[in-house]
């Protein structure tokens, strides 16, 4: 199995799957949204700050976050192309899921 270590203040996610709706409509793949919550999979050590101490990450392996449209970037992993994996900021995370 492949590890992928993030670097910096990066977090991979693994993307939630897509729910399917109430209704029982089905729609065509292509105008499906992709969903804006996953699991964080791996963690960087963190940033360092202008004096040049680590401030750590705030986030940990394990955490169901939300995130924007917009955020990360998709990335692929051999092995594992069937599920989709987002490399973002831990800035761009807006909330955590708690349950």
């Amino acid at each position: 199995m492949v590890k992928i270590k993030p670097l910096g203040n990066r977090i991979l996610v693994k993307r939630a799957e897509p729910q399917s709706s109430k209704g029982g409509i089905l729609l065509p793949e292509s105008s499906k949204e992709a969903p804006k919550q996953g699991q964080v999979i791996a963690i960087g050590p963190g940033r360092y700050d202008e004096e040049g101490r680590l401030k750590k990450m705030e986030l940990k392996v394990g955490d169901k976050v939300i995130f924007g449209s917009y955020a990360g970037n998709a990335i692929t992993v051999k092995g594992m192309e069937d599920q989709g994996y987002l490399m973002m900021n831990e800035d761009e995370v807006l909330a955590v899921i708690v349950e």
